[in-house]
């Protein structure tokens, strides 16, 4: 579909929703097989050895690479570019999930063979993720679609996969095993990458530009690059509070989904059918609530409806399934939690990239990115230890006590009253600190009233890398 736009941003003048378009299918595609993964991987690990510790053990596999990496490889994508990132990364995630059912059905799959295979996924998932982010600003502006809309679709994107992925996990691994599951997570990366090598426009995703070297100086190397991502962050106040409570969450959700859940569907009798309708209803209902952030988000109080999405999409997961609640009120709880978050990440989307400026992209991605996913790692660890130490019931709770306080408590930072400050305005495009030694406030010369995009990560209320 093309139109008539004018031109003025050095851009064809005719819109093209190839970008986007293009860009949407490829994540889509990824974060499907992600959440099938998610579902088909803890209960191959919990049903083989019975143990919710090695169950967590797991999980810190895949996503402690995957922090890691993300974070050092920001300096990387901007240098060489997020397409390329994207495309080969994606290869390699493949190749990697492929092999485990291989491996399996070969009788050549001990435990820390699988737990290689799972860190190889998890670091390669964490530049590919990133390198998708980083070309969504640009995918937007080429489709020249407003702000908040923009964001809302990349939230419906999100929440479908949440959706889909995990009903047809749970369908695969109730009927034909979770190693279906894994292979169906190795096709999918390889699709995403395809698409990202052939389906997007030429010219998109290329290295990002940075600000002219001062004279006789050289070209900024890696840990330069990476250090001017460190000194933009530590100059956004609001960015770092929201940074550190969305890791805390994100902890509690890594918690929940790998562990808590698969535990409590196995100790119910429910089986692994149940946790994709659970992940599914409340993936359904996200998507309604990220259509409807995406149609009347530019009109809302950005702050009162963050919170009032995590007061929804939080606690009560956890306290329904420590109630021992019947299954309707499961499915309402989780259905509620679904249409809470899917307002979450349209609003930090459009939050973040009004204040990151082009050139820093990659790197600010990286760093946000790694600190709001630090937690995910530990999360699954330390519920799997809980959980044997404890029980399952008291971890329910304490982790519902501790989403609730950790939302609202930092509600009450006076940081929060930025967030319709810079409503409406565009990304920098060029900030004039980015390679100095201490960053600068970018002038109104120095934005471009071009469109917004995610920055932050999925937040995860709801199950998965939110």
């Amino acid at each position: 579909m093309t139109a008539k736009a004018p031109g003025g941003d050095g851009l064809s003048g005719r819109r093209s929703l190839r970008p986007l378009g293009g860009l949407l299918a490829a994540m889509a595609v990824s974060l499907t097989g992600t959440r099938v993964s998610a579902i088909a991987l803890p209960w191959f690990v919990l049903a083989t050895t019975h143990s919710a510790t090695w169950t967590g053990l797991v999980g810190f596999c895949e996503m402690a690479p995957y922090v890691v990496v993300k974070a050092l490889t920001g300096p990387l994508v901007d240098r060489a570019g997020p397409r390329v990132i994207s495309w080969s990364t994606d290869l390699v995630s493949a190749a990697a999930a492929g092999a485990v059912p291989l491996l399996h059905a070969l009788d050549l799959l001990p435990l820390p063979l699988l737990l290689a295979l799972v860190a190889l996924i998890g670091a390669a998932r964490g530049p590919g993720d990133l390198a998708k982010e980083v070309m969504a600003p640009e995918a937007a502006e080429r489709s020249r679609v407003p702000l908040e809309r923009a964001t809302g679709l990349s939230g419906v994107t999100e929440r479908l996969a949440t959706t889909l992925g995990p009903a047809v996990g749970g369908a695969l691994v109730a009927l034909l095993g979770p190693l279906a599951g894994l292979a169906v997570n190795a096709a999918s990366f390889a699709l995403g990458s395809v698409i990202i090598a052939l389906a997007l426009p030429r010219g998109m995703g290329r290295a990002a530009e940075d600000a002219p070297p001062v004279e006789g100086e050289l070209v900024p190397r890696y840990w330069r690059r990476f250090g001017a991502g460190c000194r933009f962050l530590r100059g956004e106040p609001l960015l770092l509070t929201v940074l550190v409570m969305v890791g805390v969450t994100n902890l509690l959700d890594a918690a929940f989904t790998t562990v808590l859940v698969p535990v409590w569907a196995e100790e119910s009798g429910n089986g692994p059918a149940v946790i994709g309708v659970n992940s599914s209803v409340g993936g359904a209902a996200a998507v309604a609530g990220s259509l409807v952030a995406a149609a009347i988000a530019h009109r809302m109080r950005r702050r009162v409806v963050f919170f009032a999405g995590f007061l929804l999409a939080g606690a009560p997961r956890f306290l329904v399934l420590a109630c021992d609640a019947p299954m309707w009120a499961v499915l309402l709880v989780f259905a509620a939690g679904g249409f809470g978050a899917g307002f979450l990440n349209p609003i930090l989307a459009a939050l973040s990239f009004e204040r990151v400026p082009r050139p820093l992209l990659g790197r600010v991605n990286a760093l946000g990115g790694a600190l709001a996913w630090a937690g995910i790692p530990l999360g699954g660890l330390i519920a799997g230890a809980a959980v044997t130490s404890f029980g399952l019931v008291p971890v329910l709770l304490l982790g519902g006590a501790a989403y609730f306080l950790t939302t609202n408590l930092a509600g009450l930072r006076p940081e929060w009253r930025e967030m319709d400050r810079h409503r409406g305005r565009g990304p920098r495009e060029r900030h004039p600190g980015a390679d100095a030694p201490r960053p600068t406030a970018a002038s109104p010369a120095d934005r471009r009233c071009a469109p917004s995009w995610r920055w932050f990560p999925a937040v995860r209320s709801g199950g998965r890398r939110t």
